[in-house]
């Protein structure tokens, strides 16, 4: 393997404090995404919502993922990373405030729409901008903690809202939804003079920015050997938007964005409609602390997963992830009457099995694209899996009027089961890969069930 200046870097001061930033992003999505099935019983109240304008309220912020994902994932690929890491922590903030004057559904769903958008530009550009810059050996384990974030935004969400309705009672739904303006601000402000990318620096001709940015960031003078070994990576190959859907990286992007789309349809339907659907199993006194646990079990469970990632490797910790999650949610299914013990042990064990598709929907996506079209096909496969995630939410209230909460948890087993075949036949390792190894094409997976192959 070719010595690179980035990837057999030290990991330090910059890189921490890098992946504490980028971590912001998630925070507000699990934040933003989570607040809203904390109020969403006093939203349907007090506005008047018929079970398909609250399902739009629910899918609303996730067709905006979709919309953002897709838009500023090849932006980002265009202009870099370093003007859109702020950019979108301001849409945020404003979307946000605006919830403080929502008099009507519409006006509700609207800027549910917008903070989803602002969400999904968010996805690409934090994901591209820290993978570009973390060293090899720690890429997997930090981009892991990302999805950590993800859930502690969720959780403070629950617990910010569960406190401000029982100060404010079920009126304080809009101050629950503008409270995202908080840390939206303060990761803003923070975020504000993270340099540039030195590989899409590279990648678009701009040497000597590059290697001021390294030099910067690692505290030593960087050689001229060394910039020539970056710019022989991440030398243009004129690749664009339609190359993330073509031979041979189309394939990558059909798995990334099944798997992610198979993971997260049933994890944003319990996210969004929790204290709902812990209402069904007859836990409505107890639903949004319900929803707290659960969502403090996800985070919990990217505890081994994290530290499983860089030591089994990324193939055999998806595809037992997902074996296991199929489980709880069959139990659900076949027994909708079971105890509240029961209940909530199956929902907790869903959330720990998770762990593993969790963290890898920030590691995989990174790794297995080159520089040119890294945000691009991140951008895609977030907008994948959130239009999925999106009818899923949608058509989960109208599922449990309609087919029952059984039926309704048997069809989430069964997403995920699909989720489990596309991995058997199409996770790839890439554990100690440099990225530009783990992003190049060295030969075709064969289809078997060798769960351990490199």
């Amino acid at each position: 393997m070719t010595y690179s200046v980035i990837d057999e870097a030290p990991y330090g001061k910059f890189h921490r404090k890098l992946v504490l930033l980028s971590s912001g992003g998630p925070f507000l999505d699990g934040y933003i995404l989570g607040n809203i099935g904390v109020v969403i019983v006093g939203i349907q109240t007090q506005l008047g919502l018929t079970s398909t304008e609250l399902g739009l309220v629910g899918a609303a912020a996730l067709v905006g993922l979709f919309l953002g994902g897709l838009g500023f994932g090849r932006l980002t690929d265009v202009i870099g990373r370093k003007l859109m890491y702020t950019i979108d922590l301001g849409a945020m903030l404003v979307g946000s405030l605006l919830c403080l004057f929502v008099q009507e559904g519409w006006q509700l769903i609207v800027l549910r729409l917008f903070l989803g958008i602002a969400i999904g530009a968010d996805y690409p550009i934090a994901t591209a901008m820290l993978s570009e810059w973390l060293p090899r050996k720690e890429r997997g384990r930090c981009m892991g903690m990302l999805m950590a974030w993800w859930f502690i935004g969720a959780s403070a969400a629950y617990i910010v809202g569960f406190g401000l309705i029982q100060l404010l009672g079920d009126d304080a739904w809009r101050w629950v939804l503008a409270s995202a303006a908080v840390p939206a601000l303060a990761i803003m402000v923070a975020r504000h003079g993270t340099p540039e990318s030195p590989r899409w620096l590279i990648s678009n001709g701009h040497r000597e920015q590059a290697q001021e940015n390294i030099a910067s960031a690692l505290g030593r003078p960087v050689t001229e050997q060394e910039l020539d070994v970056l710019a022989a990576q991440e030398a243009s190959t004129g690749m664009g938007f339609g190359h993330a859907f073509k031979k041979p990286y189309g394939k990558r992007t059909l798995f990334v964005s099944l798997f992610w789309t198979c993971q997260i349809i049933p994890l944003f339907a319990l996210y969004t409609f929790g204290p709902t659907i812990l209402a069904a199993f007859n836990m409505s006194d107890d639903s949004i602390l319900g929803s707290l646990l659960i969502s403090l079990v996800f985070l919990i469970g990217l505890i081994p997963a994290i530290k499983l990632i860089d030591r089994i490797g990324r193939r055999p910790l998806i595809i037992w992830s997902f074996a296991l999650m199929i489980i709880p949610l069959t139990i659900l299914g076949l027994a909708p009457g079971a105890a509240i013990p029961v209940v909530v042990i199956c929902f907790c064990l869903y959330a720990f099995f998770s762990g593993g598709p969790s963290i890898l929907e920030w590691a995989y996506p990174t790794e297995l694209f080159p520089t040119e079209i890294r945000g691009t096909a991140v951008g895609f496969a977030t907008s994948v899996s959130r239009i999925g995630a999106a009818v899923g939410t949608y058509l989960l209230p109208v599922g449990l009027t309609h087919l029952g909460l059984g039926t309704t948890m048997l069809l989430g087993a069964g997403v995920t089961l699909i989720g489990l075949l596309v991995c058997i036949a199409w996770a790839p390792e890439t554990k100690d890969r440099s990225l530009q190894e783990a992003a190049g094409i060295h030969r075709e997976q064969p289809q078997s069930l060798d769960l351990s192959r490199h």
